[in-house]
């Protein structure tokens, strides 16, 4: 091999190792800016606000309606959809009850892992379907440990917030007025898969 000919291969090499050490730092680069920069791939994206820091239900007791005490009893694992409506609700109320049953069915097997908590009675329209919904006795504590309840939402978009608690009794999560309910089903379905 001639002299010209190693200096050829040596320096093919040393540029194949600098593209091989490109290639591997700039691929720890390129993470590192997406991490930073606070993209994540959509399907790790909750649809939800997730509330920093989480409400604290633990110490209180919600009391249902027909006066037992409700239990959070983090061993079940059961996560909860909790709706405060106000007093006042009506026609709005009705229609979030319909789109929760709707939701809840949805989750199938693992429906008996959701309870819906609805603050007060609720309203006269609300048809006893299959959904658990388990009515609370209005509490005015609990209802103020809830993140900006008494939000009813703009004029384009209408309605109640509605708040996802998980087993322990933590509020992580809080759809505003007129959110899509395929959002609540979609972020509590992948809770559901936690255990």
């Amino acid at each position: 091999m001639t002299t010209q000919q190693s200096l050829s291969q040596r320096n093919r090499n040393r540029r194949m190792l600098i593209a091989i050490f490109a290639i591997f730092l700039g691929s720890f680069f390129v993470a590192g800016v997406l991490r930073f920069s606070g993209w994540r791939p959509s399907g790790l994206k909750n649809h939800g606000e997730l509330l920093q820091p989480p409400s604290d239900l633990r110490q209180m007791e919600p009391v249902l309606a027909d006066g037992s005490v409700y239990r959070w009893n983090p061993v079940e694992r059961t996560w909860r959809i909790v709706v405060a409506p106000p007093a006042d609700c009506t026609q709005a109320c009705v229609e979030l009850a319909r789109e929760i049953d709707v939701v809840w069915q949805l989750f199938g097997r693992d429906a008996d892992r959701v309870h819906v908590l609805w603050m007060g009675a609720p309203p006269a329209g609300v048809k006893k379907t299959t959904v658990k919904l388990q009515s609370l006795r209005p509490a005015p504590a609990l209802r103020a440990a809830l993140p900006r309840v008494d939000d009813a939402g703009s004029a384009g978009r209408p309605g109640v917030p509605v708040y996802v608690v998980d087993p322990n009794g933590f509020v992580i999560l809080r759809y505003a007025p007129g959110f899509d309910p395929g959002d609540l089903r979609t972020d509590v379905a992948r809770l559901l898969k936690l255990r």
